[in-house]
């Protein structure tokens, strides 16, 4: 099984797999994240075009503001 690493949690890894993907594989719905594969700054406009290569590691964090 191919897989990539999406916050420390394995998951299998498909052919022309794209951050919106993930998302929705891993339920995340929050709007202000940053995303980063292999270190790399992933743009928001990228998350539907980005191939996530297999066995790469994807960092999601959530953005929250407040004062």
């Amino acid at each position: 099984m191919k897989t990539i690493t999406v916050n420390g949690n394995l998951i299998e890894w498909e052919e022309n797999m794209t951050i919106d993907k993930i998302l929705r594989i891993m339920n995340y719905t929050f709007k202000m994240l940053v995303i980063k594969v292999n270190g790399e700054l992933i743009k928001k406009e990228e998350y539907g075009t980005k191939n996530v290569p297999v066995n790469s590691v994807v960092k999601i964090i959530h953005l929250i503001s407040g004062g």
